[in-house]
């Protein structure tokens, strides 16, 4: 049981392609789940990734919440795209914690530890997720699934007239 002065710890996981419209759309929608998860300030724990990790950050750094990082492995920064390096390195800079999975290069198999160490330290999942299957086992589908069996409560937001951009 969590003490009444503790925040509530809220983990994400989520698609790193939304289109710019979702993204705002997405934003808005976090806002809200953290107010109907508690009226205090909760605290975050995401991996930063680009689209939804770095909105679900702001989100709960502007509402006066604090959050920590998981790190898949040192090399991950450079497997951000490079629009959202900029976000990613201000977001890292405001962390309250930032931990490592012990993987030295990222991937699958760093990206599944860091999602299961996640899932470790929240007491609630925000998955951002249009319900379709991954395509590896760190998609946000599996990381919902895991959360699930271990019984952590799990709000999927996806708006409507939300969508994804193509993948490269």
């Amino acid at each position: 049981m969590r003490p009444e002065h503790e925040p509530v710890r809220v983990g994400v996981t989520g698609h790193i392609n939304l289109t710019p419209a979702t993204e705002r759309l997405v934003a808005d929608a976090i806002r809200l789940e953290l107010r109907r998860i508690s009226a205090r300030p909760v605290h975050g724990v995401t991996c930063l990734a680009a689209g939804t990790d770095q909105i679900f950050a702001r989100a709960v750094r502007d509402g006066g919440g604090t959050y920590e990082v998981i790190l898949p492995a040192p090399d991950y920064r450079d497997t951000i795209a490079a629009p959202a390096r900029g976000s990613f390195d201000e977001l890292l800079g405001t962390a309250t914690r930032v931990l490592h999975t012990g993987h030295r290069t990222s991937g699958t198999a760093a990206y599944v530890a860091a999602n299961r160490e996640l899932l470790l330290r929240v007491q609630r999942l925000l998955a951002v997720w249009d319900g379709e299957p991954g395509c590896h086992d760190a998609s946000t589908d599996r990381t919902v699934s895991w959360a699930r069996t271990r019984g952590v409560p799990t709000t999927v937001i996806w708006p409507a007239d939300a969508q994804r951009t193509p993948m490269v």
